[in-house]
């Protein structure tokens, strides 16, 4: 298994920046204490906090279903405080492949070795 680097880009809607920072704590809090194959969650605000961009990476493809999995409802939460869409850079398995269908998640395979 490959590992993963994902980008998370999230417009945050009107009236409901606190909202989104408190579940999005929460969410870094359930990585640090759920997540095992998670190496790296951070987040990052533009300079009017309308837009966030979360950096992510990760073990291999179990790691990330795990973590989708881990943080469950509460990113079911706080995406109804923003819209958002993402990449998955790297060779995800065919159950993460079918498990982005139908969501605003582009997927990028390697072109060059490393």
């Amino acid at each position: 298994m490959s590992e993963l680097q994902c980008v998370a880009r999230l417009k945050i809607h009107d009236g409901k920046l606190d909202e989104f920072k408190r579940l999005a704590a929460k969410c870094a809090e359930l990585v640090r204490t759920k997540d095992t194959g998670t190496l790296q969650y951070e987040w990052y605000f533009n300079s009017d906090n309308t837009e966030c961009l979360v950096f992510e990476r990760y073990r291999d493809s179990q790691a990330l279903l795990d973590h989708h999995k881990n943080l469950g409802d509460t990113m079911a939460a706080i995406l109804q405080t923003c819209s958002g869409s993402g990449e998955v850079c790297g060779t995800p398995s065919p159950e993460l492949i079918e498990q982005l269908k139908g969501s605003p998640v582009q997927v990028y395979t390697p072109f060059l070795p490393n």
